[in-house]
């Protein structure tokens, strides 16, 4: 038995983002139903190289597919001006349940990307109204393009508006899918007035009020992935329709663990996990809705469910380099 090694190139070729979509969902609605395995997200300090590594492991039965995996990260704030390499770099094992085996080694960063995107996607669908039109972006970074992708999977998206500080990485956005799309540049408040908002920022100091967002805005909060982040200001999350990916990990480290910290949110403000509207335990977007966030952490199980759609679909390609890297005797 061989084990299959999908580089950048090979898993942004099997990760089309409607697969990865509908994969992802099926985790979700597997968490909800009891069907996954995932601990914790461990975190490995480097205070003396400011950073960290985060082990992320997870199994998911989805019923017509079941996976194990675990993907290794780190966060290196300042590895661009030291190193000349990226923020954030991931791999991810995906393992056969069965036996243990590790079917695949895969570079976990555009994995990352991709399956962020795609529980974005899901949340939209389920929460956004039906005929949404236009969407918005705060952060003109790598995942602002992934969001534009997913959420264009789920609603037919024809107006863009991206906000970003910096006006030349709001540009190049800009550019980049002004093919497709009618993109401009604008404040956070005209992004904010869009159908679908994604926010993609690493702050600390909420930047989104309530009066940045339409009275029906479905917003995906991306960017809070650890203790301390906070891009949305109280007053909208209070005054909001709050659906999670994990209610454990967002107290703790998603959009909501900084009020949630502080008293200004509780358990009774959580409407739902995205798993349990996905699975009609609970609802979706209903007509008196207003404002709708979903507080998206970053789940193990979304990695796996986007790895086993670029394995599935690697394999049936002949893609991949096929590696020994066990000695099974």
């Amino acid at each position: 038995m061989e084990t299959l090694l999908l580089d950048t190139d090979a898993v942004e070729r099997h990760t089309p983002m409607p697969a990865v979509v509908a994969a992802v969902e099926d985790a979700f609605a597997a968490h909800a139903d009891g069907d996954v395995v995932m601990p914790s997200k461990t975190y490995v300090d480097l205070p003396t190289d400011d950073g960290d590594f985060r082990a992320m492991p997870a199994y998911v039965d989805a019923g017509d597919w079941r996976g194990a995996g675990c993907k290794w990260v780190n966060v290196h704030p300042h590895n661009r001006e030291r190193f000349e390499m990226p923020t954030v770099m991931a791999t991810m094992v995906l393992s056969d349940p069965q036996n243990g085996f590790p079917t695949a080694l895969l570079d976990g960063t555009p994995l990352t990307a991709v399956r962020t995107g795609a529980a974005a996607a899901v949340a939209t669908d389920y929460l956004a109204v039906a005929d949404a039109d236009s969407f918005g972006v705060v952060g003109a970074g790598v995942q602002a393009s992934t969001q534009l992708t997913a959420v264009a999977t789920v609603r037919d998206v024809s107006e863009v508006v991206v906000a970003d500080r910096d006006a030349e990485r709001a540009a190049a956005f800009a550019d980049a899918h002004g093919d497709e799309f009618d993109v401009r540049a604008g404040t956070i408040a005209e992004a904010g007035h869009c159908d679908v908002l994604s926010t993609v920022t690493p702050v600390e100091e909420p930047i989104v009020g309530a009066d940045d967002v339409g009275p029906e805005t479905h917003v995906n909060a991306i960017g809070a992935d650890a203790p301390g982040k906070h891009e949305l200001a109280d007053e909208l999350l209070t005054g909001a329709k709050i659906v999670v990916d994990d209610r454990e990990q967002a107290t703790h480290s998603g959009e909501i663990n900084v009020p949630y910290a502080a008293g200004v949110l509780d358990d009774a403000d959580v409407h739902a996990t995205v798993g349990e509207v996905v699975t009609g335990r609970a609802t979706g977007r209903e007509p008196a809705d207003g404002v709708t966030v979903f507080d998206s952490t970053g789940l193990a199980i979304q990695d796996v469910a986007a790895a086993h759609v670029a394995y599935e679909r690697a394999t049936a390609a002949g893609d991949g380099e096929p590696a020994g890297l066990l000695d099974l005797g």
